[in-house]
């Protein structure tokens, strides 16, 4: 692979590689809101028009959905699939944001030059950095690396119900080797990760209804069963005095980390304080006795993620409201199962209903397993020490406390193991106001890559 080359190609190519990247961030691709089902579409458009130019078989996918992108290309090697996706997330709250979310930036920091856009960091700017990898290397050699296939989604942002059947129904076309999934951050800046492990997750929301009508506070107030009081008490419920999840059963399946892999996640560079400042906090508020990467990579969570009922309007509207509503997710490791953590946390709250309360469910939420892979694959040796030569630091094999279902069906679908190397910080903002991405997680991500598949796409 002329290694030395394709990296200088790089590096003379990042304005333009740049200039690229803010031309898929100009495209407002929120796959939640219908309102933007056209330019999404737009987004995998431009893909494979991208991915074409650079000599891959691509093509846009239909689905029930948002559409997906796959292309080949045919060479020598292992077989390599890598994923990303192509779907936002909503940009709301709007005033928030300082500048406009779909027109990029270039901005100084105290910590260097960031892409500021929606969709920078999670994941236009992560996907780009293996396409541009590809790039560069036809560009020194003439040919594209290896034996790829790539598989971009357009709806992992809005819960991916087009996934498994489209996995499912092209299980042999996109069936490899090993897949490569750019979609997760570093440990620490500077410090290259490779995640050996994801926590699973399980959605749920609830109605819990009271009066058939909204109440007068004056006529109704105290003999009157008040929701938004009575689901305060449930949600109280959820946790004991030491941070632990309080529903029956919840921990089947969840399992204690080796004292080796504990004693390896005290040197992996990981700094607590600043992980905690970039939230505004200065202690972490999970279980008792566990350290601050224990409750991130290892244990159990369940959050409440919305609560609401009653009057929202400016100023005071007298009522007792007849229904309240509460969203919840649990991040799940081991082998804990969804189905059955759905079923122990309904009996959880349904048990706690007071006497003329009701509750309803919506059943079209879903959950996923947590994922660990196989990190004694000479692969992930190979890219650990491909990212350490690149960043001039011992890249570390890590846990990540998202969850991303696509490495859970990668291997229970295609039976293969996935490899996640993501170049985004804890400060990026995703999912929130003023996304962005360092400049130089762009750029060392790009000759990252191309390091990587120097040493594993032959």
């Amino acid at each position: 692979m002329a290694l030395n080359e394709v990296l200088t190609e790089i590096d003379t190519g990042l304005d333009a590689a740049m200039e690229r990247l803010f031309a898929l961030l100009r495209i407002r691709s929120i796959s939640t809101d219908p309102a933007y089902k056209a330019e999404t579409r737009d987004a995998a458009e431009w893909l494979v028009k991208e991915l074409e130019s650079l000599g891959f078989d691509a093509s846009l996918r239909e689905t029930p959905g948002h559409p997906m992108v796959v292309a080949h290309s045919q060479g020598d090697g292992p077989r390599l699939l890598f994923y990303g996706h192509y779907d936002v997330q909503p940009v709301d709250p709007l005033e928030l944001w300082k500048t406009a979310p779909f027109e990029p930036e270039l901005q100084d920091t105290p910590n260097g030059k960031v892409i500021r856009a929606r969709g920078a960091s999670d994941d236009k700017g992560q996907l780009m950095t293996f396409i541009e990898a590809c790039r560069a290397y036809k560009a020194v050699n003439g040919a594209l690396p290896g034996n790829l296939t790539i598989f971009l989604e357009g709806e992992e942002e809005s819960g991916s119900p087009s996934l498994v059947p489209f996995m499912e129904a092209n299980r042999d076309e996109l069936t490899c080797d090993l897949a490569l999934i750019c979609d997760t951050s570093m440990v620490s800046p500077g410090v290259p990760s490779i995640a050996g492990s994801l926590r699973g997750m399980l959605k749920d929301e609830f109605t819990l209804h009271g009066p058939r009508i909204d109440l007068h506070s004056g006529h109704y107030g105290g003999p009157a069963l008040n929701p938004l009081r009575e689901i305060s008490k449930i949600i109280a419920s959820f946790h004991d005095e030491k941070g632990r999840v309080a529903v029956e059963g919840f921990y089947e399946g969840v399992h204690e980390v080796p004292p080796e892999q504990l004693d390896a996640w005290k040197t992996c560079g990981f700094d607590e304080k600043e992980y905690l400042d970039h939230a505004g906090m200065t202690v972490a508020h999970g279980e008792t006795g566990y350290t601050t990467l224990e409750q991130q990579w290892a244990r159990p969570t369940l959050e409440i993620n919305g609560l609401w009922g009653g009057y929202q309007g400016a100023g005071s509207k007298t009522v007792i409201p007849a229904e309240a509503h509460c969203k919840i997710t649990c991040r799940l490791v081991g082998d804990m199962d969804p189905a059955e953590i759905r079923r122990k946390l309904r009996k959880h709250v349904e048990d706690r209903l007071p006497v003329d309360a009701t509750v309803t469910w919506d059943n079209d939420l879903d959950g996923a397993p947590a994922s660990v892979m196989d990190t004694s694959r000479p692969e992930f040796e190979a890219a650990r020490q491909a990212l350490s030569d690149e960043w001039n630091r011992e890249a570390v094999i890590v846990g990540m406390g998202g969850s991303i279902p696509i490495g859970y069906y990668f291997k229970s679908i295609l039976g293969m193991d996935a490899m996640l190397v993501g170049f985004a910080n804890d400060d990026d903002a995703i999912h929130s106001p003023n996304e962005k991405y360092d400049v130089k997680s762009f750029h060392k991500g790009i000759r990252s890559w191309a390091r990587i598949l120097d040493r594993i796409a032959k």
